[in-house]
């Protein structure tokens, strides 16, 4: 069985997110959607929250299994027997980090493999932070996240 691992803060999961899901699970026979914990970053949604909103996003997907993680990547990966680390790229910025990411994991464990996968063009400029700046800032982000993820952004933004 192959299997991926695609990794990511989820804080709140976008659309593009769904994207780059969506097409690893016509490649693989599984992808596992896996919330890390970094706690170089102070999210605006606890794991499990993000947990939640990201199983509800992948509901009608039948070959994703949502997760999460705290630690090495590469040591999540063969925890989870998965051979492939997926990551999308937005724009030619995204690639100088990711890349030297897949070269430290591939030195951690040369076993497992990344993937690059572009981002539709769609989605190219979003990102979590820029949908948290729009809605703290007023706006809408209908179409950029899943069904229900807006309303829980607004309710989380107004508490702070």
């Amino acid at each position: 069985m192959a299997r991926a691992l695609y990794p990511g803060s989820f804080d709140p999961v976008t659309n593009g997110h769904l994207d780059i899901i969506r097409r690893g699970a016509r490649i693989f026979d599984e992808v596992l959607a896996s919330v890390v914990h970094n706690p170089q970053k102070d999210p605006l949604f606890t794991i499990e929250e993000r947990a939640e909103m990201l199983a509800g996003a992948c509901a009608d997907i039948p070959n994703v299994r949502i997760e999460s993680f705290s630690g090495l990547l590469v040591e999540h990966a063969r925890r989870m027997d998965a051979q492939v680390i997926i990551k999308g790229l937005r724009a030619v910025s995204d690639f100088e980090n990711e890349f030297l990411q897949a070269h430290t994991n591939r030195f951690l464990d040369n076993g497992v493999e990344t993937l690059f996968i572009p981002t539709d063009v769609a989605y190219a400029f979003l990102s979590s932070s820029a949908v948290r700046e729009v809605v703290q800032l007023g706006g809408s982000v209908t179409g950029l996240v899943p069904p229900g993820v807006e309303e829980r952004l607004a309710a989380k933004l107004q508490g702070r």
